[in-house]
C-alpha cells in the first residue's frame, strides 16, 4: 500500500532532543552574565525554535539590538559547556530507525545552527539516518516556510506528501505556511493549549504516541 507522507521532516530540540530546559538555562544565564534581567522560564521556552537573533529580540524585547551579539555569544558560552550531556527522549533513535528501514524520507527542520545541528547529530548517532537538513542560519527562520520548501523541492516531494513534526507552535505555523501537515508533540517547550490552537493531526504526549501515530497513519 502506498504511503501517505513520503518525507517526514522533524523539528530537533524539544521533538528529539531532550534540550529545552538546557536552553533556557543558557538564555537567563547569559543574560544575568551581562546583568539584564533574565526572561521568566515561560517566555525563554516560548522562543525555543526560532532562530537565536529572533529569539533573542522575543525574549527581551526591550532591550538595545547592539546587544543582541554579546549575548548570543554568552548564551553559546553556557550551551555548548553542557550540550555533550544533552540524550534523546526514550525511544527517540528506535523511531528514527524504524522510520528509516520503512523506507521513509527523512528531514530536519531546526532553529539551531548548522555547527549546532552537526554536532548534536553526530553525538546522538542519527546523522546517517537523515537525508537532508535545514537551519535557521542558512535558511528564514520558523515560521517561515523557507526550510520546508526547500526540503520538499530537494526531493521532488509534494505537501501533501510531507509531514512536520515539531513541539512549538513555530513547528506548526511553518508546516501551515508550507501547505503541510504537522503532527505536534507535548512534551517539549510549548503547552498542549497552544499546540492545540493550530489544529495539528494529532498532540502526542511521547515518542510512543508518535511511531502508534505513524504506524497506523503514515
Amino acid at each position: 500500500m502506498a504511503k501517505r507522507f513520503e518525507l517526514i521532516v522533524f523539528d530537533w530540540d524539544g521533538t528529539l532532543m531532550d534540550s529545552a530546559a538546557a536552553i533556557v538555562t543558557a538564555i537567563q544565564s547569559a543574560c544575568r552574565d551581562l546583568g539584564i534581567e533574565p526572561p521568566s522560564d515561560e517566555r525563554a521556552r516560548y522562543v525555543i525554535g526560532l532562530g537565536l537573533q529572533d529569539a533573542l529580540r522575543v525574549a527581551i524585547p526591550e532591550l538595545d539590538p547592539v546587544r543582541y551579539r554579546e549575548v548570543a555569544e554568552r548564551y553559546r558560552y553556557h550551551y555548548m559547556a553542557g550540550d555533550h550531556d544533552l540524550i534523546l527522549f526514550e525511544g527517540a533513535f528506535e523511531l528514527i530507525v524504524s522510520l528509516d528501514e520503512a523506507g521513509f524520507l527523512l528531514a530536519v527542520a531546526t532553529g539551531k545552527s548548522r555547527n549546532g545541528l552537526d554536532r548534536a547529530m553526530a553525538g546522538s548517532g542519527l546523522a546517517k539516518l537523515f537525508h537532508a537538513s535545514r537551519c535557521a542560519d542558512e535558511c528564514h527562520p520558523k515560521p517561515h516556510p523557507q526550510m520546508l520548501l526547500e526540503l520538499m523541492e530537494e526531493f521532488s516531494v509534494k505537501p501533501e506528501n510531507t509531514l512536520m513534526i515539531g513541539d512549538t507552535t513555530h513547528d506548526l505555523l511553518m508546516a501551515k505556511n508550507a501547505n503541510v501537515q504537522a503532527l505536534a508533540v507535548t512534551y517539549g517547550a510549548h503547552s498542549r493549549v497552544s499546540l492545540e490552537a493550530e489544529v495539528p493531526l494529532l498532540c502526542a504526549e511521547s515518542v510512543a504516541d508518535v511511531q502508534a501515530w505513524l504506524m497506523q497513519n503514515g
